[in-house]
């Protein structure tokens, strides 16, 4: 290192680095890492994240299907940051990204992702559409949840999946809240695991290093987003 150069240091992080070991390590676990490729509609799931509209909006773009649902209404983390619904601040987060809103429907209803996926076939049936091919737009987290809920529910469909192409440090800095994109990663891979056996999901192998992490951050107090299964 040449005399007279600091080195920039790094952002305290408020966890651990053993948590975000961890956390990282569930983290690749829950990203599907599907190619996106056309599709006959695509269904944006509601959450706190607006990134998921602004994923849908670029892939929209691309080309690569004609309608979106916008699928949510509010959870106590999103009622705050989204007071009208989930679906509805998508909507126009998308409208103002250039999506012309006739290429938008909105599904204001569902309160998890089973409804997400329920009432948003209801809502494509409504409008005319008989998708075979499904785009499910959701947080980086949520791609294998989503996945093995839409499998399940849905199985005559092919699905894929994308969210934003953030890396994990990158997402937690675009949240702002450590803690709670930690207790939501453990939340979903509880749900992985738990959800099959109440036939709510297919079921998905977890590896042995990925359940291991998942039970020590579950023993730091990672909690807030379990389900009571």
């Amino acid at each position: 290192m040449k005399p007279g150069v600091r080195v920039p240091e790094r952002e305290p992080r408020a966890i651990t680095d053993g948590q975000w070991s961890d956390a990282k390590l569930m983290w690749d676990f829950h990203l599907l890492r599907h190619e996106p490729r056309p599709c006959d509609a695509a269904i944006g799931l509601g959450s706190h994240d607006l990134g998921v509209a602004t994923r849908a909006a670029e892939l929209y773009g691309e080309g690569l299907f004609p309608v979106v649902v916008f699928s949510g209404g509010n959870s106590p983390t999103t009622v705050a940051r989204f007071p009208r619904g989930e679906a509805v601040h998508y909507r126009e987060h998308a409208v103002g990204l250039g999506v012309p809103d006739d290429a938008i429907l909105v599904e204001p209803r569902a309160g998890n992702t089973g409804q997400n996926i329920t009432f948003s076939r209801e809502v494509l049936a409504a409008a005319g559409f008989s998708p075979k091919t499904v785009l499910l737009i959701c947080k980086p987290y949520a791609e294998r949840r989503s996945y093995a809920t839409t499998r399940k529910l849905w199985p005559e469909v092919d699905v894929l999946c994308a969210s934003e192409r953030l890396e994990f440090d990158d997402y937690l800095k675009s949240i702002g809240d450590d803690k709670l994109v930690v207790d939501m990663i453990v939340g979903d891979l509880q749900r992985v695991i738990e959800y099959p056996k109440l036939g709510f999901a297919v079921a998905q192998h977890v590896p042995r290093n990925v359940r291991a992490a998942y039970e020590r951050l579950i023993a730091a107090g990672f909690v807030s987003r379990l389900a009571r299964v």
